[in-house]
């Protein structure tokens, strides 16, 4: 505890990242403890319990998995979405219900403990495991220079090459793996929950496929500076991914969403569309096939005060998701959504029409995503 307030006091760090943190709650008998004495420390603690505090909610223990299990100050990483974003968008089936959970800040997890959406810490990639580049340019690992024959690392990453293994010269795997970047990365920043980019991804880092390279201290492992066209388009992708998820309050919810008007707002805070315009049904959810659908955040009924108690309104936002290898006709929802919607993200190169109106039908290209605000007030 002194050590971490020394941290704090004299060097400024903002927060700690606990390592395997579930061996810091382990009790007696071996099991999980959230109110063992280091946290409950921590709690009482008036240095360390106003910092951040995030947890990686594993070890190799008994029962060493406890993702949600941590006392209200911790954050924690979130593999679960980490996992089902990859899945999701390298198109495996049966990806859907779990993936409208981590859209919306894991409630399942978090919710029933009285913890908030930010106590989600939402990743793609992360030091352990591929970057985001070599996540769309490897379907394996290839930790050769690590000196263990490749046993070292995760052997599932769910990862994809979209074509041949490795760096390529076809235009057409590039432009496909550059639009599978821009998925993740856009999905990262369109989640409710706290985003968490692995340093080097906005600009396309790569470790040649070594998803274990803790033991470089080379080319390997560093960033390199210096960028060639692809990699600088890039970084400005995702600074107008952050700038949109900065610019919404809709994405920085407080609370969980419930499905719900709240207050006098004129839209539910949360509506999930079908391809067809319609609202999603129970068994669309339970549809493996289904890889497209779209994904409502209503700017009025965002259920946050500001600082002066005034009510919280953004825009009225509109995500369609099309993990499909084909482009899909969407029809928009019906006038009683809004009258018109306009473009503000788009990861394929396709274009894509930059007004939409109710009812009207638009193409989603394959393997992409388009994100739409409400054309006009957030209320009409």
């Amino acid at each position: 505890m002194d050590s971490l307030r020394y941290w704090v006091t004299e060097m400024h760090v903002d927060g700690f990242r606990f390592d395997l943190a579930t061996t810091l709650a382990r009790a007696g008998n071996g099991g999980f403890d959230a109110r063992s004495d280091f946290f409950s420390a921590l709690h009482q603690d008036p240095v360390l319990s106003r910092v951040k505090l995030i947890a990686e909610p594993w070890d190799v223990g008994f029962e060493g998995y406890r993702l949600g299990n941590f006392p209200p100050l911790f954050a924690e990483w979130n593999d679960r979405y980490r996992s089902t974003v990859r899945r999701f968008w390298r198109g495996d089936s049966g990806t859907l219900a779990d993936l409208g959970f981590r859209l919306t800040g894991s409630s399942d997890f978090f919710k029933l403990s009285g913890r908030r959406p930010t106590a989600s810490v939402n990743y793609v990639a992360c030091h352990d495991g591929f970057t985001l580049h070599d996540l769309v340019t490897y379907s394996r690992k290839h930790n050769e220079l690590n000196g263990e024959d490749n046993r070292d690392g995760s052997n599932e990453n769910q990862s994809a090459n979209w074509g041949d293994e490795g760096e390529v010269d076809d235009p057409q795997v590039n432009e496909l793996r550059g639009r599978m970047v821009r998925n993740l990365l856009s999905t990262l920043f369109l989640s409710v929950g706290t985003p968490m980019l692995l340093a080097g991804d906005e600009m396309g880092r790569t470790q040649w496929g070594n998803n274990n390279a803790y033991c470089h201290d080379n080319e390997l492992g560093w960033v390199n500076w210096q960028l060639d066209e692809h990699q600088r388009a890039l970084l400005e992708f995702t600074r107008r991914c952050i700038a949109l998820r900065h610019a919404n309050p809709v994405l920085q919810r407080r609370n969980f969403f419930l499905g719900e008007t709240l207050d006098d707002s004129r839209f539910r805070d949360l509506v999930w569309f079908h391809p067809s315009g319609r609202e999603l049904e129970r068994g669309d959810w339970e549809n493996p096939e289904l890889r497209c659908f779209g994904l409502f955040l209503g700017g009025d009924a965002i259920g946050a005060r500001g600082p002066t108690g005034q009510k919280v309104v953004g825009e009225t936002l509109l995500v369609y998701f099309n993990a499909h290898a084909e482009a899909v006709e969407v029809t928009m929802p019906p006038k009683s959504w809004g009258a018109g919607w306009e473009l503000l993200l788009e990861t394929a190169t396709v274009e894509v029409r930059s007004l939409c109106t109710a009812s009207t039908t638009i193409t989603v290209p394959a393997r992409s995503l388009l994100a739409f605000k409400l054309d006009g007030p957030a209320r009409g």
